[in-house]
């Protein structure tokens, strides 16, 4: 799985990838499934009734538990602390004692007199105000929202947890909810009732064991959803825009688009009838989640995206995040680990190939993009380069394999970004050198290809013999790349795999963002004086230096607009999403004078260093470079 993070002001894109640990063994196992229910009617002080039926119990001490980490996500959840008033009730509905153990842990005794438990949830967006995302809170396309009588983004692991000894159980779910609401699940729907008075309507759902539970969002509220076929995939897209700036059907077409172009290039790799997409679009106001980006599930992707960008800018951007997540329906859910497969939500451990789960999709969603015409090669170049300077702000003298097995230690954790960036270089290079070693015929989609048919999405493979795997399904010079690069720690020399394919690292000019460069914001922040101004590298931006803008500006408004510390996030998400031919004004304060740019946007260039194709390409050269963008 996969996450994907939008900052503006930081000026990350991530994105996150896949989890953990030993088989869970089901020593108690039942006939029926675990009866669990949320009800969105009896919503009380932002909070949801959440009540979780295991059956009868034969030992006198059970343990239950919410997810610390959930697949996907290479940081701590702790879901546990969004719960209130947890009750165990026995077979005459008296409240039986409980320990708490930590943040997400629920002991009982006595256990075999227990009827269910009881218990009420806060959401997550709510809170992202309060602590900044990242200190041990959801990520917002991991996180809930209970926005009473309007949405509910329903992320269940933040609401159904399980117990230990039946991890691998059957669920059955009921979520009762308004009859007027939209309801949109990944998860199979087997039954539904209305209330007498039609008020109100129970919708009930079935998962397997847990991991389904976690793996099948929902989104309830007032939505607005599309359907169409990808070839033989049903696409679902769900979407809510609390100003409705947005529809699902202004988007839908660029959806279409995208996913027939993967789905082309994918060619015979097809592992699910139906893929969903939900697209929550914030509108910065409190209580809006703040964590831009998405989050992968094997057949579903949650997206959160800023509701103020215009639509072509959130086409573009949606273009490269749900392209991604899309992909990763080839890793992990073809292809991978024993520690994915048999995930540990409370105590993980993590593979050595997120170099494959994240980078190899990642570097997918940038590869097809040229290869079905949906982008320029010289738009690809500078995506690449990007990721070139985007990895040589990390730490490039870290062994690829160290880092995702100890993702959540220090010293690994903040390097986590480079999964994204140097990750899907990886990717790259390899596919460079099976195409260079096998005359343009094979790349590293024609490897994954033959490592899904090998193992698929019931079959793990084992961490530590996957190199090995690999090297011996193609050639002699992975191994060596893999010892000094993903093994080893020696920074890579990416000109040596441009030259293969008529490419060379030099000076030129290109596109760039109204307020993100070379992944870096051109803004700075003074918390004392609350003022946001121009960095030095605003004169490098075209668009601003022939306007007149300076470094050290402080900028006053946007179109109208004051802007503060408080809001910057979000009017500065408005700048980021500009468009060529937009007029715009924006009010300056230089040293205590007045600087006013009216203007009609223009695309913004800046110089430096940049990926080009040689003069002095040999035919051996364009031949390779045309079979590693088209083949």
């Amino acid at each position: 799985m996969s996450l994907r993070v939008l900052s503006v002001l930081s000026a990350v894109v991530l994105l996150s990838s896949c989890g953990t640990t030993n088989k869970a063994k089901n020593d108690l196992a039942v006939s029926l499934p675990i009866q669990t229910s949320i009800d969105l009617t009896a919503i009380a002080e932002d909070r949801a009734p959440v009540v979780i039926n295991p059956g009868r119990f034969t030992e006198n001490k059970v343990t239950y538990r919410l997810p610390k980490v959930i697949p996907g996500t290479y940081s701590i959840s702790n879901f546990g602390k969004y719960v209130d008033d947890f009750k165990a009730l026995d077979y005459r509905g008296k409240e039986m004692p409980v320990t708490k153990s930590g943040e997400n842990t629920w002991v009982i005794e006595n256990a075999t007199q227990l009827d269910k438990i009881t218990y009420l949830v806060n959401d997550t967006f709510d809170i992202e105000e309060k602590g900044g995302i990242g200190h041990d809170q959801p990520f917002s396309p991991a996180g809930t929202n209970i926005e009473e009588e309007e949405n509910y983004v329903l992320n269940l692991h933040g609401f159904i947890g399980y117990f230990d000894s039946l991890k691998n159980n059957q669920y059955s779910l009921d979520v009762a909810g308004a009859s007027s609401f939209v309801r949109s699940s990944a998860l199979q729907e087997v039954n539904s009732k209305s209330s007498s008075d039609n008020k109100v309507k129970t919708t009930s759902y079935f998962a397997p064991r847990y991991f389904d539970i976690t793996d099948n969002p929902m989104m309830y509220g007032k939505l607005d959803v599309e359907e169409f076929m990808v070839g033989d995939i049903k696409i679902v897209l769900s979407l809510y825009s609390p100003n409705k700036k947005h529809t699902a059907k202004s988007l839908k077409e660029t959806f279409h688009k995208m996913m027939l172009a993967q789905k082309a290039y994918l060619g015979d790799i097809n592992t699910t009838p139906r893929y969903d997409i939900y697209l929550y679009l914030s509108d910065g106001e409190e209580g809006s989640p703040k964590g831009f980006g998405a989050l992968e599930h094997h057949t579903s992707t949650v997206a959160v995206m800023p509701e103020a960008m215009p639509v072509k800018a959130l086409a573009k951007s949606l273009t490269d995040v749900i392209s991604h997540e899309f992909f990763h329906i080839v890793s992990p859910l073809s292809v991978h680990s024993e520690d994915i497969h048999y995930f540990d939500y409370n105590n993980p451990t993590f593979s050595k190939h997120l170099w494959m789960y994240e980078g190899v999709t990642e570097y997918f969603a940038s590869l097809f993009q040229p290869n079905k015409g949906l982008v320029t090669d010289k738009e690809f170049y500078t995506k690449i380069m990007g990721k070139i300077q985007g990895a040589s702000r990390l730490n490039d003298v870290m062994s690829f394999t160290i880092m995702s097995e100890n993702v959540l230690k220090d010293g690994y954790k903040d390097q986590y970004l480079n999964v994204y960036q140097k990750g899907a270089l990886i990717g790259m290079c390899i596919d460079i050198l099976i195409r260079e070693a096998s005359d343009g015929n094979r790349g590293i989609l024609s490897l994954m290809k033959e490592l899904s048919n090998k193992y698929g999405k019931s079959e793990p493979f084992e961490d530590d013999k996957l190199i090995d795997e690999i090297v011996a399904m193609t050639y002699p010079s992975l191994r060596t790349f893999f010892d000094d690069h993903v093994i080893g720690d020696i920074p890579i020399n990416y000109n040596d795999f441009f030259k293969k394919v008529g490419l060379e690292i030099g000076q030129g000019k290109t596109k760039t963002n109204f307020i993100i460069m070379d992944g870096a914001p051109i803004v700075g922040g003074d918390g004392q004086k609350g003022t946001i101004f121009f960095s030095d590298k605003v004169v490098k931006n075209s668009f601003w230096a022939e306007n007149g803008a300076k470094p050290n500006d402080v900028i006053k408004s946007i179109n109208g607009t004051d802007l503060t510390m408080l809001n910057a996030n979000q009017v500065l998400q408005g700048v980021f999403g500009w468009v060529v031919g937009q007029d715009v004004e924006v009010k300056l304060d230089r040293n205590g004078e007045e600087i006013v740019i009216k203007a009609t946007t223009t695309q913004p260039y800046t110089k430096g260093e940049a990926l080009i194709e040689s003069l002095n390409a040999t035919s051996a050269q364009k031949a390779l470079r045309e079979a590693w963008l088209r083949g």
